[in-house]
């Protein structure tokens, strides 16, 4: 998540990064999918990477998981409705 927030940190400020968690995080697509637009390619990317770590990997708590996997599953769903 550093190097998300690394990234993102350039362009806004930390109550800006914990509302776009909070959005990313909320398992309501709608919110999910707008956060996820206003990243630009490289941080969406990131959030990407570090959104299947949190579902893969140990030391993420089963809330955590599961929110993860509801934005996950709300950006395929993104995806596939562009296509």
């Amino acid at each position: 998540m550093k190097s998300v927030l690394r990234r993102a940190q350039r362009s806004k400020r930390p109550e800006q990064l914990e509302v776009l968690w909070n959005d990313l995080l909320s398992r309501k697509p709608e919110r999910i999918r707008a956060a996820f637009a206003s990243l630009d390619t490289p941080n969406q990317k990131d959030v990407l990477t570090h959104l299947q770590r949190m579902v893969s990997e140990a030391g993420w708590q089963p809330e955590q998981r599961a929110s993860a996997k509801a934005a996950i599953q709300a950006l395929g769903t993104q995806s596939h409705q562009e296509k």
